[in-house]
């Protein structure tokens, strides 16, 4: 064993100096960069959410469509920033690491605190994932409805059940999760995120030849009208519904830390990370505004819930089945994004409290032609396969598309983005109370979680009133 590593049941201790393959604190050398660090954010931020912009614009119009889009994106990065830095403690270049987000919030800000990140942390991470795989299969259903109508006729009922899809969604992730850790995801992050670049670019084609070919669509600056397409109180619940569509749009928060604990230690990782946060920012909202404004354009106060859906199931309809399979496959390393977390706490909470269990701690070598040596642990194939399972059981129960997103997005968005980071920030810095920074960063958390709290209200009454309608195990029309 390396000298300066000590590792017993895979519980690490931090040692002064890392060796040549280990860092500071005895774990293998990390080896991320700015464009895999890039590549994590785009995989996690470019998501399902891109699908659901259109619609929300056409909630709110042309003014505070787009307004409420780019103040979502400085916010986050602008929060971002502020966490980049509490990645070690107290010092953000040579303090103790941090190794998730919820240990960041127990070592700058403790207690009671500590409980309430864990916990909206994690349950934002598990409606992700069941979001994801809702997402994913409405995405191939939609191909297998493209192909029914190009064989059979524009006049076919081409109904299909999107059950299937998900468990074979499931299916695929079982195999994948077995993926140790965050550190292994590169590969999958890279080709999910240009897989989102794919799907977000066709859309943005099909929308500028929409809008390009001519035809009546009605547009306003306030968005659907009252008494035209929906009544008063419809406008005011949709409107927080697209708020909250608009803040799962740009939910990464809740894995920026684990993100940042692949980067190498020189430079340092809060410079790093604030680098890639700008560049993933940047470029997710240039595709937002572009897919959003341009979506809009093409539909009008009709806009569709998944903005793809509303160039039909017709011509080119190999170009919108390319788009759909692209969805997908970027959905299946993003679901990885943001369970891998869940996965490692489960785990290291399991280690530290059986020590002794070989069934928990033992890994057991495995050799595979042509891939090498893989390490399989019992206890992560039982539990990361239950996992899988499960949620994928939760997204067949409750198949909505836009109240979902709009109810995670909405949960997640003050507590991880906003409060948390304005918090270990003023604590890091020993801000004086009352002082003019102290203020505004006070008044920017209050703002955004009425902005929450609305949003929230939106999601459960689109929720509701879906529910009214819901018929469980029908085929999609």
């Amino acid at each position: 064993m390396n000298p300066d590593q000590f590792q017993k049941n895979n519980m690490y201790i931090e040692t002064p100096e890392g060796g040549k393959n280990f860092d500071d604190d005895g774990r293998d050398k990390r080896t991320g960069t700015w464009v895999t660090a890039s590549a994590h954010i785009i995989t996690a931020v470019i998501g399902s959410g891109v699908l659901s912009l259109a619609w929300a614009i056409a909630q709110m119009g042309w003014v505070a469509g787009p307004a409420v889009l780019l103040a979502f994106s400085f916010i986050t990065y602008f929060t971002s920033t502020l966490l980049a830095d509490c990645y070690r403690s107290p010092d953000p270049v040579h303090g103790k690491r941090n190794y998730t987000y919820s240990e960041v919030v127990r070592a700058v800000l403790g207690g009671r605190k500590f409980q309430l990140c864990g916990l909206a942390q994690y349950v934002n991470l598990v409606g992700v994932t069941i979001g994801y795989t809702i997402t994913a299969s409405i995405s191939i259903v939609a191909v297998k409805r493209s192909n029914c109508f190009h064989k059979h006729g524009h006049q076919a009922s081409c109904a299909i059940q999107n059950y299937p899809f998900m468990i074979l969604f499931a299916c695929i992730q079982i195999v994948l999760s077995q993926i140790q850790n965050f550190s292994k995801l590169s590969w999958l992050s890279i080709v999910a995120a240009v897989m989102s670049f794919a799907y977000s670019s066709i859309g943005l084609g099909l929308s500028i030849a929409k809008v390009a070919g001519g035809g009546h669509v009605r547009t306003s600056l306030t968005g659907v009208e009252v008494g035209v397409d929906v009544t008063g109180p419809e406008k005011v619940w949709r409107t927080f519904q697209a708020i909250g569509d608009i803040a799962f749009a740009y939910a990464y928060s809740n894995v920026l830390i684990e993100i940042q604990d692949t980067l190498k230690s020189s430079p340092p990782e809060n410079k790093v990370m604030k680098r890639a946060s700008l560049i993933g920012i940047l470029t997710t909202t240039m595709f937002y505004m572009l897919c959003g404004i341009l979506g809009y354009a093409a539909f009008g106060n009709d806009a569709p819930g998944n903005f793809l859906t509303g160039f039909g199931f017709y011509e080119p309809f190999w170009l919108i089945d390319f788009a759909n399979i692209c969805i997908a496959i970027h959905l299946i390393g993003a679901y990885q994004v943001f369970c891998q977390p869940i996965f490692g706490f489960v785990e290291k909470w399991s280690q530290g409290k059986w020590t002794n269990s070989q069934f928990i701690n033992g890994e057991h070598a495995l050799n595979i032609p042509f891939c090498g040596t893989f390490y399989v642990n019992f206890f992560r194939v039982v539990w990361r396969t239950t996992y899988v399972i499960i949620t994928a059981l939760i997204a067949m129960v409750f198949p909505f598309f836009n109240d979902f997103l709009g109810l995670i997005g909405s949960l997640s968005f003050w507590p991880l983005t906003v409060y948390f980071p304005i918090e270990m920030y003023i604590k890091q810095s020993k801000m004086k109370k009352y002082s003019f920074t102290w203020t505004w960063l006070k008044i920017l958390s209050w703002a955004c979680l009425i902005v929450s709290i609305i949003a929230a209200a939106g999601s459960i009454q689109g929720l509701s009133q879906s529910l009214k309608k819901y018929q469980p195990f029908k085929a999609q029309q």
